[in-house]
């Protein structure tokens, strides 16, 4: 791509969308890794260390959840089908475990709703255990089974070697991937996605409090904590407001005081201070783009269509816009032949593209518009 960088007409345009001047600084946090997104575009708003693998303790169950729902959307698995609690899934995830549990025993025949509960809401690691016996046979087939299907999805930093997301060499994943996962959890399954909001469950006498902090934070709905003394303490968090959702990963906290504390500020921040816009074809002009051997010297251009741009609001003022070419725009030209692309990069964030289209039709030039053009080029060159 050549970029084309006459660009001052597009830049000025961008920058008013912002308004008068903000003042709020770029976020900074003590997380040790830490994500925004925004849901309904996916961009990254913000990212500490967030492309990074790291030890995601029990956030890894959104991944185990994940893939018992997919496997019941493919017809492979029921929400009603049974497994038996083995002596080892009850020994490591169960009481014996001094570890998050669903309180299973052995030979318990909870059903595969019942388990998910005891995954999402009660974080036991006993109901992982017992889910990955039963689906793959084994938890490190089943731990597998997950890896590939994060890869599949994109989740290209994800290498897990259990289903409960207890201490394993080399078992990580990003903050960005969770996002994603996350997001895909959403917008895929939202009727199990509701279950990441229930303040608790209870299997048979035991009952578990969520442990999401954010849950009573307004338009809190979701997802999930996790802790582990290598990583400190994690929580992936989903909210909407008027009708716009963002998410959180955090993960690296030395309390669960100090993990509240700042995944609130940050899920405030999130809606606060970064801001959804749509740019389209009515609020953008754009510069002629020059055409090479045509009857014009130029085309008139426009957006395709509207461009989502997100960012936080002091980097609007501060874009930087440009136009894109695949090289040269060579005659003829015909009215909404795609041109090139719009680039607008907003710091801390992913930059946002949109197609470009010619507004109108550029005749290539005759035989002898192009003679004279050939001369009046070497000319040019003769005057340098």
């Amino acid at each position: 791509m050549v970029p084309f960088r006459k660009v001052f007409a597009a830049l000025l345009t961008l920058g008013a969308l912002s308004g008068a001047s903000v003042s709020a600084q770029m976020i900074d946090t003590p997380a040790s890794y830490a994500v925004i997104m925004d849901h309904a575009t996916g961009k990254i708003l913000y990212s500490k260390r967030g492309d990074e693998p790291m030890t995601p303790a029990s956030m890894t169950k959104m991944m185990t959840a994940f893939v018992v729902f997919e496997l019941i959307d493919r017809g492979e698995l029921s929400l009603t089908d049974k497994f038996t609690v083995s002596e080892d899934a009850w020994r490591r995830g169960g009481f014996p475990s001094g570890t998050s549990t669903m309180g299973l025993k052995p030979k318990d025949t909870p059903t595969v709703e019942e388990l998910l509960h005891g995954v999402i809401t009660m974080s036991g690691n006993d109901a992982c255990i017992v889910l990955a016996e039963g689906i793959s046979g084994s938890e490190a087939a089943f731990s597998r089974r997950m890896t590939e299907m994060a890869h599949e999805l994109g989740l290209n930093t994800v290498n897990f070697v259990n289903a409960t997301g207890l201490e394993g060499e080399g078992h990580v994943i990003s903050a960005e991937d969770l996002a994603r996962l996350a997001k895909m959890t959403i917008d895929k399954y939202p009727q199990y996605y509701s279950w990441y909001s229930l303040p608790s469950y209870t299997w048979r006498e035991y009952t578990q409090a969520n442990r999401n902090p954010l849950l009573e934070v307004a338009g809190a709905d979701g997802l999930k904590t996790g802790h582990l003394e290598s990583s400190g303490y994690g929580l992936t968090a989903s909210a909407v407001r008027d009708g716009v959702r963002r998410t959180i990963v955090v993960n690296g906290f030395p309390t669960m005081a100090a993990r509240a504390q700042e995944s609130e500020r940050l899920m405030r921040v999130a809606f606060q201070s970064f801001e959804l816009k749509s740019i389209g074809p009515e609020t953008m002009a754009l510069p002629d783009v020059p055409v090479w051997l045509g009857e014009a010297r130029s085309v008139p251009v426009s957006l395709a269509e509207p461009v989502e741009v997100v960012g936080h609001k002091a980097a609007f003022s501060k874009a930087e816009v440009e136009i894109v070419l695949d090289g040269p725009v060579k005659a003829p030209v015909k009215k909404g032949q795609e041109i090139g692309k719009l680039v607008i990069t907003m710091e801390g964030g992913d930059p946002s593209e949109a197609t470009i289209i010619a507004e109108a039709d550029v005749k290539k030039l005759g035989f002898v518009g192009m003679a004279i053009e050939g001369v009046s080029t070497f000319m040019k060159r003769g005057d340098e």
